[in-house]
């Protein structure tokens, strides 16, 4: 089936840009890991890179939506909680070399940079929003829910890089600390 051919393409690229960035995300890797011929490329990506990478992006960014919108929790330092545990193994494969891959379209872009900015946005803005409806229906204001999604986005995100980059969860743990002392604190308010 074509649109399965496509679909393991935009797996591979994931994968790629989980590893390699956009910079060193080749085709010839990405046939390999999907098992695509090489005709495969133009037909079903006629934009070239700059049209895989953003949809790999795209996909990349729907997966972890989707995965937060599987959270669910009583209270706002549940939510925290949860998300945590699970963002705790792909922190963990940080440590090891790998990354986000949404995050990679904006840091270590080739191609039409402009594009994928937007999707990088608009993937970090639905994953905030997600996380903004759990806290509002465990009970915590809007406005506090929004800044707390926001900086859940950002500990995550900036995990990937210092986690990356220490070859260890180290920086990642000293996050989750801080971020229950703060939970903590608010609820003692």
């Amino acid at each position: 089936m074509p649109n399965d051919t496509r679909a393991r393409m935009i797996e591979a690229a994931v994968g790629e840009l989980q590893q390699r960035g956009v910079a060193g995300m080749s085709f010839t890797d990405v046939l390999a890991s999907s098992g695509a011929a090489r005709g495969a490329i133009y037909h079903h990506f006629p934009g070239g890179k700059a049209q895989l990478v953003a949809e790999a992006a795209e996909a990349n960014g729907h997966q972890i939506r989707e995965h937060i919108a599987l959270l669910h929790a009583a209270s706002p330092t549940a939510v925290v909680r949860a998300f945590v545990e699970a963002i705790r193994p792909v922190v963990a494969a940080s440590a090891r070399g790998g990354g986000c891959a949404v995050a990679a379209v904006t840091v270590d872009s080739d191609v039409d940079q402009d594009h994928l900015r937007q999707v990088a946005a608009s993937a970090f803005a639905s994953w905030t929003d997600q996380l903004a409806k759990h806290l509002r229906s465990a009970g915590m204001n809007r406005r506090t829910a929004i800044d707390l999604a926001h900086m859940m986005i950002t500990i995550l995100e900036g995990a990937h890089v210092l986690c990356r980059a220490a070859g260890n969860t180290e920086p990642f743990e000293h996050a989750v600390s801080s971020l229950t002392a703060l939970m903590r604190n608010c609820q003692s308010r």
